[in-house]
């Protein structure tokens, strides 16, 4: 059996690799290879092919035959699980496990596949079968301080100091399982009995099945608990209530620890990985230890780029880190080389490296380059076109080629309409967009039919590239956005109140509309933010939150703004608290930070509060506000338990 299921995992394992090198097509032929079809390694292979291609391309009708392929693998691997237990066992662990991590695999990523299709039938299953805690505490019993993670061959780093609480179950190793280790048949003995560590530096894992047993396990449990964290708070609640509890840093500790090893699940938990700190990089704001996940993040990327340098989801990744740490001409140029025509290409995540390259064009202000991407990205693909050609019209309303612009407006109601079902979030925030700035033009006296001529503020700029520009481009907002009228009578660093105005009375200002006006400060903030200038930064938000208390249509603004404020707070935090360190005797000086931080974090969740409490259904784009909520919440704990301190 150990021969056999070995063999198995070699020939799935050379279509995986197939499958990471950015051949799909050959991927899928190798999993539907003759003599392969009952191979439950085969099954799960065809089923993750079709899961990517549906999931990457947003393609859900794909969705069904994910489901199948992943189902029949499931049985396939409970089939041979029971044959496993009547025979010897050819490695450390009991008999059989092999087919229980591949069986775990296949119920999470049913689970997954339900949810994409808007489904969470699916992935409540997952908690019917209970495998992914057995497996975790049975092969890491004592925790994962001692094994590698990506960015450290030495045993993992965590984000959570030494003198964090004991009863973080992070640094609370399960030594003693009682009743479970008997319910579950715990195989090395009696509960008192030695327990071997299998897989860490000093002990090694014996050969494939070995390696994939000790990745599978910290790969399930490390998902299923980050997906279960991610839930809608709703679900979070239900299965709250049945006894379902998530540690999101214990998952990614252990998404970590998997992604170290060598296996198929270890390129997986990269990818997992790389995914979560790519969104929490670009949402959060704020990061409560930055240079963890760049490194976490860098690790992984360089890990898995080095077996398969030509696969489109690591030069993805590679060029987000790039424009996250403010690289943003070395992102653009590892994107463009990653979608040369003259390469193997994997059309579904090729499509996410194009979208990629317009947002950093976008966020670079090459906005003619950044428009003829999003242009693109309608033959790619069949999400929101509509979104695809606002942007792309924004663009170009950016670099003045209004009519260019308006013939891309004038086509998005008919290309709305053809949509099946309701609009998408972004598509009900672009009607009101149009409609908002058609009344504008006809307010003014122009053509309502060339609306394009009232726009003074690119719609492309109202989206979230702001944060993360580099120094000439932060001026060059500045400098565009203080030239409109009427001026902005506030004093920065980089603004200065205009003593006399240059309008003239009679004349048309730029920005006539409370709505407007809170948009330039709201960007001028967040500008001002990201070049240092944190009082003016300060006097910016809450000059838009002034405006937005008067505006009509711009319902999200409130939100944004405040979810801004608590980013601003933090990263005060952080600065004052670097002025401070160590100034003084030791103890006052711990106490002064630990008092910046009180006052810091106590503001930060005044503003979050806040926010969240705008993040209503009337609200233009709300839930992905809610997400940024939840990941800012969760980035402030952490850094409470960075600098120790339980409350404020």
């Amino acid at each position: 059996m150990t021969t056999e299921t070995e063999e198995m995992l070699r020939l799935a394992s050379s279509g995986f690799d197939l499958l990471f090198a950015n051949d799909i097509d050959a991927a899928m032929r190798a999993f539907s290879a003759d003599g392969q079809d009952n191979s439950p390694f085969h099954l799960m292979g065809l089923g993750v092919c079709v899961f990517l291609k549906a999931a990457l391309g947003m393609e859900a009708e794909l969705m069904e035959d994910a489901i199948r392929c992943l189902t029949l693998s499931e049985q396939g691997a409970k089939k041979y699980l029971k044959l496993a237990k009547a025979s010897p066992s050819g490695h450390r662990f009991q008999p059989g496990i092999e087919w229980e991590v591949l069986h775990t695999d296949a119920v999470v990523l049913l689970g997954l596949t339900h949810a994409l299709g808007e489904s969470y039938r699916g992935y409540l299953q997952c908690f019917a079968h209970s495998k992914f805690t057995k497996l975790f505490k049975m092969l890491y019993p004592n925790g994962l301080d001692a094994y590698a993670t990506p960015s450290h061959s030495t045993p993992v780093a965590s984000r959570i100091p030494s003198h964090t609480s004991l009863k973080s179950p992070i640094d609370t190793p399960v030594r003693n399982l009682g009743f479970f280790a008997r319910w579950t048949g715990f195989p090395f003995g009696g509960v008192n009995a030695p327990q071997p560590i299998v897989g860490t530096i000093a002990t090694p894992s014996n050969g494939p099945v070995e390696e994939l047993v000790l990745s599978g396990a910290a790969f399930g449990y490390g998902l299923f608990n980050l997906v279960l964290s991610l839930l809608p708070a709703k679900i979070r609640n239900v299965v709250g209530f049945l006894g379902y509890n998530h540690d999101r840093q214990l998952a990614l500790k252990a998404l970590a620890v998997s992604a170290a090893r060598s296996d198929v699940h270890a390129v997986f938990s990269g990818l997992v990985l790389m995914t979560y700190y790519g969104v929490v990089l670009l949402m959060s704001g704020y990061q409560a230890d930055e240079r963890h996940i760049i490194s976490q993040y860098k690790g992984i990327v360089q890990r898995v780029s080095e077996r398969y340098p030509k696969g489109s989801l690591w030069i993805l990744n590679k060029a987000k880190i790039q424009r996250m740490t403010s690289d943003t001409e070395g992102a653009i140029a590892t994107l463009q080389e990653g979608l040369r025509t003259d390469r193997q290409m994997f059309p579904q995540a090729d499509t996410l490296l194009a979208f990629e390259l317009a947002w950093t064009l976008l966020q670079s202000r090459r906005y003619e380059e950044s428009a003829q991407m999003f242009s693109d990205l309608t033959k790619m693909n069949s999400w929101s076109h509509a979104t695809y050609q606002f942007l792309a019209a924004g663009c170009y309303v950016s670099i003045g080629q209004l009519s260019k612009a308006q013939k891309i407006f004038d086509r998005l109601p008919g290309v709305m309409d053809r949509r099946r079902g309701r609009n998408m979030p972004t598509e009900v925030f672009i009607k009101k967009k149009l409609a908002f700035y058609k009344r504008k033009q006809a307010r003014r006296g122009g053509d309502p039919r060339k609306f394009a001529e009232s726009m003074r503020i690119s719609p492309a700029e109202v989206w979230n590239t702001h944060s993360h520009v580099d120094h000439e481009t932060a001026l060059a907002h500045i400098q565009e956005l203080s030239a409109l009228t009427p001026p902005v009578e506030l004093q920065t660093v980089y603004l200065t109140p205009s003593s006399v105005s240059n309008t003239s009375p009679n004349a048309d200002v730029d920005l006539d509309t409370p709505d407007e006006l809170a948009v330039r400060s709201l960007i001028l903030g967040i500008v001002h933010r990201t070049l240092g200038d944190y009082k003016g930064s300060r006097i910016l938000f809450d000059d838009a939150l002034r405006h937005w208390r008067e505006a009509e249509t711009n319902s999200w603004i409130g939100g944004v703004t405040y979810f801004e404020l608590a980013v601003l707070d933090m990263k005060d935090g952080d600065k004052s608290c670097y002025n401070v360190d160590g100034v003084g005797e030791e103890d006052s000086g711990k106490g002064t930070v630990l008092d910046t931080w009180r006052r810091a974090i106590r503001s930060a969740r005044e503003a979050l509060q806040k926010a969240h409490a705008l993040c209503t259904r009337e609200a233009d784009l709300s839930s992905r506000l809610d997400s940024r909520v939840v990941m800012l919440r969760q980035e402030i704990e952490v850094k409470m338990r960075m600098v120790g301190i339980s409350d404020v």
